[in-house]
């Protein structure tokens, strides 16, 4: 065991400490978090698959059912009119790779709930400023859309007034039913988050619809491979770094210097070490072995 009280040097509890701390990492947050994203991300798949096979329900048989049955995606109908003097911009979005706006409106459905509708997409007028916007058509409507669930809100980030238009930077059915004055009744979608509907293409007061997300799984699988990796290689870099200590001491106890050679006997066999003979044993970090 005195072979390892190098261990015990300062720096190499550092380096251990270090190398333990950061295989716990790997195995109890990165890969989890990595490996759970490409799980989520894969079931968010598998819905959107499932929806665009699936035929379009009404939205009250959603409204009425299982709160927590998961319904994101699905494909729904809606009948109802627009409430009118009801748009609210959502800043920070893109159409075609260029600065846009989101538009929002309120439905009424025939029985007499409202619900949250993402129009769709519009460019921004050079960059800065929200386009004309026209109100959505007066009147009954049927709608096609998909349920979405809410993106939460940004606390640092309030509602405002701009450009004569109300404008957010997410799309939350309980934000925007405060900056509306009236009562959105949330989509059950089997989350925390209550949903609203997505226009499909074509659709009265439509704009340019919202893309969906690309059915791939990411990288996620192979980040979370890695981070496991990197937990099993650094406890055995360590181990390797520790045998290559032990060999490189025995190797430089088992060696005379030259010096050592031509002043002990040779009969004088076991002498003490010499003075150079314990610099040569100093340890490479600083201390005498």
């Amino acid at each position: 065991m005195r072979k390892l009280t190098f261990l015990l040097r300062p720096s190499w509890l550092i380096l251990g400490v270090i190398v333990v701390a950061f295989a716990y990492l790997c195995f109890t947050v990165l890969a989890p978090w990595q490996l759970g994203k490409n799980d989520s991300t894969e079931h968010r798949n598998q819905l959107i698959a499932e929806s665009v096979r699936a035929e379009p329900v009404p939205v009250t048989d959603i409204l009425d059912g299982d709160a927590t049955t998961h319904t994101e995606w699905r494909n729904v109908t809606a009948t109802g009119s627009y409430l009118p003097e009801s748009t609210v911009l959502v800043r920070l979005r893109h159409l075609d790779g260029a600065p846009g706006y989101a538009v929002l409106a309120a439905f009424r459905l025939d029985d007499g709930r409202t619900l949250l509708v993402d129009r769709g997409l519009v460019a921004a007028v050079d960059g800065t400023r929200p386009p004309a916007i026209t109100d959505p058509p007066t009147g009954p409507q049927r709608l096609d859309a998909r349920v979405r669930a809410s993106e939460g809100v940004v606390p640092d980030k309030a509602p405002s007034t701009q450009d004569g238009y109300r404008q957010v930077y997410t799309i939350d059915t309980t934000q925007e039913s405060t900056v509306l004055g009236t009562t959105l009744t949330p989509i059950p979608t089997g989350t925390d988050k209550g949903g609203y509907l997505q226009l499909a293409e074509n659709q009265p007061g439509a704009y340019t619809p919202t893309p969906l997300p690309q059915l791939d799984a990411g990288p996620y699988l192979s980040y979370g491979l890695q981070w496991l990796a990197f937990g099993i290689m650094a406890p055995l870099g360590l181990g390797y770094f520790v045998v290559a200590e032990l060999r490189a001491r025995r190797r430089d106890r088992a060696t005379p210097t030259t010096s050592e050679s031509t002043t002990i006997p040779a009969e004088d066999s076991t002498a003490p070490a010499t003075p150079n003979t314990e610099a040569r044993l100093a340890d490479r970090y600083g201390r005498y072995r």
